[in-house]
């Protein structure tokens, strides 16, 4: 278990479903100002302070926990069920 997360243990390796921004802005010609990877299917959605909030949304729709950043340079995740940071993002085993 890391930093609280009871998640960790159930993740798996996973790539992207797009790599040119959040997957329900794309196709609604919304906007982002940071996006998320769920780290379960590889959703990727804009984060809690953009408009859409799709990451959060996919979460409430799928259950999938964890999400990491999906920004360049940045190491961090979140499990949305354990309210938790996880620093550095946790890697699969």
């Amino acid at each position: 278990m890391a930093q609280g997360c009871t998640h960790v243990a159930e993740l798996h390796s996973v790539q992207p479903r797009s790599t040119q921004g959040c997957e329900e802005c794309l196709k609604t010609g919304g906007r982002w100002v940071h996006l998320r990877m769920c780290l379960t299917c590889g959703h990727i959605g804009c984060c809690d302070s953009s408009p859409g909030r799709h990451a959060t949304a996919h979460f409430r729709e799928s259950r999938h926990p964890l999400i990491r950043s999906f920004e360049p340079g940045e190491d961090w995740a979140w499990c949305y069920v354990d309210r938790v940071t996880l620093e550095p993002a946790p890697r699969p085993a």
